[in-house]
């Protein structure tokens, strides 16, 4: 999880390779033009001319390696771990950062930010702190929080998706699950009564007519995925854009 110093103290502008969208997003807007290679889902920014290197499960590692990138970025969570031994053995640094909370992924950023020569803190990662700094829950809610069907798979321990739930008076009902994402039947969801199930629109897309109706009687919050576990820039407007979300479900 380290990683050479940083390309400012060597004076040349770095050639970094993402295998993270949200990480990809956050070098993008920081650091343009160092960014030589993302993922096929690294969707922001929109305008974003990079090689495409394949999935954040199976990325190219000869296509990485051919870019000579000084340093890959990855998640200890996102990406697979045989893939970053590959890397490494190809002669690749790659940093890894671990995001389970808020207050992680604010210092977690920074730290990538740093290592890609960003020559100070954004100022987007200062409004990011503030607006959370802000939040004052408009309710309290018990839910449940999907990510997946066929099979469900729902929200368990440490995760940032559920932290940030957490400060906007969302309670997880599988807060204290053993495992971070179970696989639930749904009968077993639907006992769990909640108060609210939320639905986002990532990695399963939810909508309208594809989730509510499996947890009839609980209001049911549909939320922008980006917002939701996302790390970097949407975390300014997540709070509004979460909150909004909440209040529409417990009309």
């Amino acid at each position: 999880m380290t990683t050479r110093p940083g390309p400012s103290l060597r004076g040349t502008v770095p050639r970094v390779v993402s295998l993270v969208p949200s990480l990809t997003e956050a070098v993008a807007v920081t650091a343009p033009g160092v960014l030589v290679g993302a993922t096929d889902w690294c969707s922001h920014p929109a305008d974003l001319g990079v090689a495409r290197i394949g999935g954040t499960k199976n990325p190219d590692v000869p296509a990485i390696t051919a870019l000579r990138p000084d340093v890959v970025l990855a998640n200890e969570e996102e990406n697979r771990a045989p893939d970053l031994a590959e890397l490494r053995a190809a002669g690749l640094d790659v940093l890894v950062t671990e995001i389970r909370t808020l207050d992680q992924g604010l210092r977690e950023l920074e730290r990538v930010l740093a290592a890609c020569g960003a020559p100070r803190r954004p100022r987007w990662l200062d409004e990011a702190e503030a607006a959370w700094d802000a939040v004052t829950p408009e309710g309290s809610y018990t839910a449940v929080v999907p990510i997946w069907r066929r099979p469900w798979m729902v929200l368990g321990r440490d995760t940032f998706a559920g932290d940030l739930l957490a400060r906007l008076g969302v309670r997880n009902l599988y807060a204290e699950h053993p495992e971070r994402y179970p696989r639930l039947p749904l009968d077993e969801l639907r006992a769990a009564a909640p108060d609210l199930v939320v639905l986002p629109d990532e990695p399963y897309r939810f909508t309208r007519d594809d989730g509510p109706e499996a947890f009839p009687g609980a209001a049911a919050a549909l939320v922008d995925g980006r917002h939701l576990t996302w790390y970097g820039p949407s975390l300014v407007a997540a709070p509004r854009v979460l909150t909004r979300a909440l209040r529409a479900a417990s009309r």
